[in-house]
């Protein structure tokens, strides 16, 4: 007998050429009995292995199978399917780069503090140019801290550069702007009256065109003036959040409202929005601020805030105290607060700001205004208030400001370089004994005169905050903020 005819030892009557090895893989083995006997647990765990096993090396087999037949049946399709492989590769790798790297942030910022941008400068007289108002041209050269910002004269206004008859512009703003530019209107209380009033003009005079909408053409029609007013010189805060209750107002109105009915109710929001947000608020602070003034206090001003003159004049009619005014060159506002002050009775002592630290040893309280109050907390207000509270925190004199809701604004700002106003630097020109020793100083090139208008003030050296809500930190204006968006 050869060795093909000879019977398997573990299987009888089975024979190797008659079997092969996948046909022995595919049989069903009894785990109950082999060779007629039971098997152990042991035997059945090593059987059920040996299954697995065949049929992870089955599945071996299929894909190797399939993957020669691939190649050797479509080369084309294999070429193609390692370049698919190679870009999706390339591609997270890409990606991953991209990652890594740091994302470029687009920075906008408002116009007057691009003004040594020329591509910014461009893209202004552009926008300027559709809306038919004039560009005003920088004077004079400018400390290299504040080259960003604008620079105007006096002797040089907007107005010049209109043409007459002025289709664009209302006269009402055109007189407006000609008053800011020249110093006429001060002051954010009124320069915010005086645009309200401005605007009310305007929505008098208007008239709808056929086959338009009031609440969107009336805001198209405002653009140029507020343009206008900008180059002027530049909005307050509290404009600011005039012009947007005005647009929101607009555009609020339905389009099934008669014209008359529109421009009525466009002007008693207005009117409301003056007596509750400017006139209304003075008087809840000049309530508040009394409690903090007793007989006795020497108080603290400096320049001419109008809320703040209002609030000593309304508190001496049931108390008797004194106020030290400080003022500073060029302005000399302070004269102004201080003969309010006299004209109602009042003690009072005028002082520049280079003497504040010989003072402030007798003063009891510091009363100070705002221009606007920042998100941040911090008090933007004339240029010389960070100096005042700064030595007012030496001597441990609490320091008082006294600001209306509607100067609170949402601009973050740490320093007084980024955003900031350049007036007219001749203004600092002193002529005495008939010379004027700086005259010239526009043929010296190394001279720059530099007229800031603004400071921003920490509030680790405000003490308290008097508003129309009232008595509270700096750090509560976010909160402020937060009510005056949901409302």
């Amino acid at each position: 007998m050869s060795e093909g005819d000879r019977e398997s030892p573990g299987v009888p009557g089975s024979s190797a050429s008659a079997v092969s090895a996948p046909d022995v893989e595919d049989k069903k083995i009894n785990p109950q009995k082999v060779e007629g006997q039971a098997l152990s647990k042991e035997e059945k765990q090593r059987l059920r292995k040996e299954k697995k096993q065949q049929k992870k090396s089955r599945k071996q087999d299929k894909t190797t199978d399939e993957g020669h037949s691939f190649s050797t049946d479509d080369p084309n399709k294999q070429q193609q399917q390692q370049k698919a492989d190679q870009s999706q590769s390339a591609a997270s790798l890409k990606a991953k780069a991209v990652a890594s790297e740091p994302q470029q942030v687009v920075k906008r910022l408002p116009d007057h503090v691009q003004a040594d941008d020329p591509a910014a400068l461009e893209k202004l007289a552009k926008k300027l140019e559709r809306q038919q108002v004039p560009l005003r041209q920088d004077y004079g050269s400018k400390v290299i801290l504040f080259l960003h910002l604008h620079q105007y004269s006096r002797k040089m206004p907007l107005t010049q550069q209109l043409t007459i008859p002025s289709t664009v512009l209302h006269p009402a703003i055109v007189r407006l702007g000609l008053q800011y530019s020249q110093g006429i209107i001060v002051g954010s209380n009124a320069r915010c009256i005086a645009l309200l009033h401005a605007f009310k003009q305007v929505i008098r005079d208007y008239s709808t065109p056929p086959n338009e909408e009031l609440s969107r053409d009336l805001v198209n029609k405002l653009k140029p003036d507020i343009s206008f007013l900008n180059e002027c010189r530049s909005l307050s805060a509290s404009m600011g959040n005039a012009i947007k209750f005005i647009k929101k107002e607009i555009s609020n109105i339905p389009a099934s409202v008669k014209e008359d009915e529109a421009k009525e109710t466009l002007l008693n929001c207005i009117d409301k929005y003056v007596k509750e947000k400017i006139q209304l608020a003075a008087k809840a602070i000049s309530k508040s601020a009394s409690e903090k003034i007793n007989d006795g206090d020497v108080i603290l001003v400096y320049g001419c805030s109008s809320l703040v003159t209002s609030i000593l004049c309304d508190a001496h009619k049931a108390k008797k105290f004194k106020v030290i005014v400080v003022d500073s060159r060029p302005k000399l506002e302070g004269r102004e607060a201080l003969r309010r002050l006299v004209r109602n009775g009042i003690r009072c002592t005028y002082v520049l700001i280079s003497a504040v630290s010989y003072i402030l040893p007798e003063v009891s309280k510091v009363f100070l205004g705002a221009h606007a109050l920042l998100a941040n907390g911090y008090v933007m207000s004339r240029v010389g208030t960070s100096q005042i509270a700064l030595v007012a925190k030496a001597y441990n004199v609490p320091v008082l400001v006294c600001c209306e809701t509607h100067k609170f604004c949402e601009r973050v700002q740490t320093d007084s370089f980024v955003s900031n106003e350049l007036d007219d630097p001749d203004d600092l020109l002193v002529t005495r004994n008939g010379s004027t020793p700086l005259k010239s100083w526009h043929s010296n090139p190394n001279l720059h005169l530099l007229n800031l208008v603004y400071d921003v003030t920490p509030p680790d050296f405000v003490d308290l905050v008097i508003t129309d809500l009232g008595m509270i930190p700096c750090t509560s204006v976010p909160v402020v903020l937060r009510v005056k968006n949901v409302e």
